[in-house]
C-alpha cells in the first residue's frame, strides 16, 4: 500500500507479530494439544503456577483478561509511546489487577520482554524498572482525556478481542486502530488462527492455527489488504464487494445466542424480513466480526443492546469499521446516525450497529425500524 502511513504501518506490523507471538505462547500452554500456530517456547517451569493463575482474571464488567491481553497490550504501548510520543493512547485494560497480583504482574512483564528480544526497539529504550514503566503506560492509556483530546492523533488498542473465545482456542483478533480528530485514520487487525484463504461463512470454532494466521489492514481512502499474519509484504487488496449489492445478496455476519447485552432477536427477525441466511458468520468477538465483513465472509450486521444505556467501547470498533467501509460497507447506528469516535472510550452518542453494503443500508436500517416498532419497542431506540 503506498499511502502516507507507511511509517506507521510498518511500526504497527512488526509490533503485531510480538503480540501475535504471546498470544500464541499463552494458547500453546491454555491447549498444549492443538497447534497453536508458529511460537517461541513456552515459560520455564518456575512461571507456569504464575500463568497458570493469571489465565482467568475477572474484572469489574465481569468479563475475562489473561495474561496474554495485559502482556500484549503492554508490548504495542511500548511501542506506540516510543514510536509516537506525543500521541494519545488508549487501551482495554486497566492496570489495576497488576496493582493486585504481583505474580500476575510478573508473568505480563516476563511474557513482553521475553517475545520482544527479536524487536529490540520495544524495551531497549529507557531501561529501569520494566513493571513500573509497564503500570505507567496503562495508567497513561486510561487517563480520562479532556474534550479537546478527541481531536489529537490517537491509538486505539484492544490487545485481544473475543478473550472468551481466545481461553477456548476459538477465533480472537488484536486490533490496532489510529484516529485523526475522531477519524479512522487507520486499521491493522491480526487473526491468528484465521487462514488468509477462507471465502466461506465460519463460526468460532472454525479455527485454521496451521495456516499461520491473517493480518487486515486499511488506511483511509486507499482500500482493505489482506496478508498472511507473518509476511504483510505479501498483501493483497480486497475488492470492493459491498459497493452494490442487491438485497438478495445480502448474508449475514453476527453473535447469536451467545452474549447477554444483545437483544439477540433483532438480528434474526431483520434476516427473516429480508430473505437473509441467518446465523451465517457467527463470531464472539466484535473485532472478528468486522474483519469479517470487509473479508466478504458476510455483509450485513445488526446489533441491539438489550438496554438504552448500554453503550459500545470505542476499543471494539475503532479501525475495525473502517476495513468494512473501504470495501464500501456503511456503518450507522440503529437510529441512523454515523458513528461518533469522540466520546471517549465509550461510544454514548450512538445506539447499537446497523452495518451492510451502501447501496442497501437503508433497507436494512428500514427493517430494523420497522421490527422494532411492530414489537411495541418504538421508542425504544430513541434518545
Amino acid at each position: 500500500m503506498d499511502s502516507s502511513y507507511e511509517q506507521e504501518l510498518t511500526v504497527v506490523f512488526e509490533a503485531i507479530q510480538v503480540a501475535t507471538a504471546i498470544s500464541r505462547t499463552v494458547l500453546q500452554f491454555l491447549h498444549p494439544s492443538s497447534d497453536a500456530g508458529p511460537a517461541p517456547a513456552a515459560p520455564a517451569d518456575p512461571e507456569l503456577a504464575a500463568l497458570r493463575t493469571s489465565l482467568q482474571v475477572l474484572k469489574d464488567d465481569n468479563t475475562f483478561v489473561t495474561a496474554a491481553d495485559l502482556a500484549i497490550q503492554a508490548v504495542l504501548l511500548r511501542v506506540l509511546s516510543v514510536a509516537f510520543p506525543t500521541h494519545r493512547l488508549v487501551a482495554e485494560e486497566s492496570a489495576a489487577q497488576l496493582r493486585a497480583d504481583p505474580a500476575l504482574l510478573a508473568i505480563v512483564t516476563s511474557l513482553a520482554v521475553t517475545h520482544s528480544r527479536a524487536s529490540a526497539f520495544v524495551w531497549a529504550h529507557g531501561g529501569g524498572d520494566v513493571a513500573a514503566h509497564v503500570m505507567r503506560l496503562f495508567d497513561r492509556a486510561a487517563a480520562p482525556q479532556p474534550a479537546t483530546s478527541a481531536l489529537d492523533p490517537t491509538w486505539v488498542i484492544d490487545p485481544i478481542d473475543g478473550t472468551a473465545a481466545f481461553m477456548r482456542g476459538e477465533h480472537y483478533a488484536i486490533n490496532v486502530a489510529h484516529l485523526c480528530d475522531s477519524r479512522q485514520i487507520l486499521s491493522v487487525v491480526a487473526l491468528p488462527l484465521l487462514s488468509p484463504t477462507t471465502t466461506t461463512p465460519i463460526t468460532d470454532a472454525d479455527t485454521a492455527p496451521a495456516s499461520g494466521g491473517t493480518l487486515v489492514f486499511a488506511v483511509r481512502g486507499y482500500g482493505a489488504h489482506v496478508a498472511p499474519l507473518g509476511s504483510p509484504s505479501e498483501s493483497r487488496a480486497l475488492p470492493r464487494h459491498a459497493d452494490a449489492v442487491p438485497l438478495a445478496g445480502l448474508a449475514s455476519v453476527t453473535c447469536y445466542g451467545t452474549l447477554k447485552s444483545g437483544y439477540d432477536g433483532m438480528h434474526a427477525a431483520v434476516a427473516a424480513k429480508l430473505a437473509m441466511p441467518f446465523p451465517g458468520t457467527n463470531l464472539l468477538g466484535w473485532v472478528p466480526r468486522w474483519a469479517a465483513l470487509a473479508l466478504g465472509l458476510g455483509n450485513t450486521t445488526v446489533w441491539v443492546y438489550r438496554r438504552r444505556d448500554r453503550y459500545a467501547k470505542v476499543w471494539d470498533h475503532a479501525g475495525a469499521m473502517l476495513l468494512f467501509e473501504e470495501v464500501g460497507g456503511m456503518v450507522t447506528d440503529v437510529d441512523g446516525r454515523d458513528i461518533d469516535l469522540s466520546p471517549g472510550r465509550l461510544l454514548n452518542a450512538n445506539f447499537g450497529f446497523v452495518a451492510a453494503p451502501r447501496s442497501v443500508h437503508h433497507h436494512v436500517l428500514a427493517a430494523v425500524k420497522t421490527l422494532l416498532q411492530e414489537q411495541g419497542r418504538a421508542g425504544f431506540p430513541a434518545k
